[in-house]
């Protein structure tokens, strides 16, 4: 009679071939074997919000110029600003505009565009340094109208992304941005707490909208208004509780996802 001992030790790296190839059939690439044995060891899964948990399609909801007769100059500012970026925020910025019927005129061509990162972005139109982004970047801009505060905050309370604009250290207005959580997202939180994975958001977003949104998809933990590298902190203190995952834009978060035991772009 003959006999195999290593049964076992061919049965593993056989399951493991399998289902690296059952997931590259439904779309999931695995680097390599060890990458799949450490994901289902996992106990936090920390999540990009932005077209990982949403579509990643905002569409602007509300324009809100600092004086309601300057709707239409405000929204010139911002299409030539906006059309430079290619940040899924600014690309919503300039297809409301175009929808609305603004072009760019010769004398309000942005130059020395640049972004700044977790922040916003900044550019000469016309001579004068024009800057949009978020509230924490422009307050250090211009000083706000009282009531925008409490605007921003209730538009923020239905999930909103707020835009603010300002040059000359003067507030010329904000957007709001709406971006809808993906059809399946709750239901994939749902079965990954019944895997007993703990799931945090982590964002740039402001509290408000943040908060909204990990409601409505219901995650256990929203981390808001972070810089690239606080979410780099983020990770390392979730990977000093347990294993930890990072899910999100495999460019834009990629210093984050390399961080984390296990990246998921």
């Amino acid at each position: 009679d003959l006999s195999c001992p290593c049964a076992l030790g061919l049965a593993t790296p056989m399951a493991i071939m399998a289902a690296c190839g059952i997931g590259a059939k439904n779309g999931i690439l695995f680097k390599n074997a060890a990458a799949l044995e450490e994901t289902g060891k996992i106990k936090f899964l920390a999540l990009d919000k932005t077209g990982t948990i949403t579509t990643g399609k905002p569409e602007i909801s509300d324009v809100i110029p600092a004086f309601a007769n300057e709707r239409q100059q405000f929204l010139e500012t911002v299409f030539a600003l906006e059309t430079k970026s290619n940040h899924p925020l600014a690309k919503a910025a300039s297809e409301f505009c175009l929808k609305e019927g603004i072009k760019t005129r010769q004398d309000a061509i942005a130059q020395n565009f640049r972004e700044i990162p977790g922040k916003g972005a900044a550019a000469e139109i016309n001579g004068t340094e024009v800057y949009g982004g978020n509230l924490n970047f422009i307050r250090e801009k211009a000083d706000l109208p009282d009531e925008i505060p409490d605007k921003a905050s209730k538009l923020s309370s239905e999930g909103k992304t707020m835009i603010y604009f300002a040059s000359r250290k003067k507030f010329l207005g904000m957007l709001a941005a709406s971006d809808a959580i993906k059809p399946d997202s709750a239901q994939a939180i749902k079965e990954l707490k019944k895997m007993g994975i703990n799931t945090i958001m982590l964002t740039g977003d402001n509290k408000h909208a943040s908060k909204a949104i990990a409601m409505q998809a219901g995650i256990d933990e929203a981390i808001s208004e972070l810089l690239p590298e606080d979410k780099e902190s983020a990770i390392l203190q979730l990977k000093e509780k347990g294993k930890t995952a990072m899910a999100g834009d495999g460019i834009n978060d990629a210093p984050v996802l390399a961080r984390a035991d296990i990246g998921i772009a």
